[in-house]
């Protein structure tokens, strides 16, 4: 009974020790920015110009962004730091931008482009790329913090006409 016990009381403190070991992120920490975003603009709690486009058919309203989370959901979606996708980016940086690109058919962000003026970020750019038989979608998302988000989305389903999507939100 006490052998049982010793190896229940080691195999426990085995496990606690894993989840104490941080994780170094490989790429540009894209949720860890978005969430910093979603936090500022939380406090600012900003005025935006919202335009939302299907095909020609458009509808523009000025209001309050009651959840900046779920709002901008689809740039933290993005985040490449997904450990089944480490190593499948390539990166290239200049003295004003970062860019990370993967050429493989299950990842599903293709690109992600980070711009800096003045030492900060001024623009992050993402292309998005999921295609099946059934099924073609491709998006441009963009941020520019304090002055314009955007979502752009072409969806193909087979035997349908394609749909083209625009949000976007100005900040005032």
């Amino acid at each position: 009974m006490f052998l049982l016990l010793t190896v229940l009381f080691f195999e426990s403190c085995d496990s606690a020790a894993p989840k104490k070991q941080a994780s170094v992120l490989q790429y540009f920490d894209l949720k860890g920015f978005m969430d910093g975003e979603v936090k500022r603009l939380e406090k600012l709690d900003p005025e935006i110009d919202k335009s939302v486009r299907v095909n020609n058919t458009e509808e523009r309203k000025k209001l309050k962004i009651a959840n900046w989370q779920k709002e901008l959901s689809a740039f933290s979606e993005a985040d490449i730091n997904k450990s089944a996708w480490a190593g499948l980016f390539t990166s290239d940086q200049t003295s004003l931008s970062k860019t990370y690109t993967a050429d493989n058919d299950k990842v599903p962000v293709k690109l992600l482009n980070i711009q800096y003026r003045a030492g900060k970020i001024f623009k992050i750019q993402i292309l998005n790329s999921n295609s099946n038989s059934l099924y073609t979608s491709n998006d441009t998302l963009s941020y520019y913090p304090d002055s314009l988000y955007e979502i752009r989305k072409t969806q193909h389903i087979r035997l349908l006409n394609q749909k083209n999507y625009r949000i976007s939100g100005r900040f005032h």
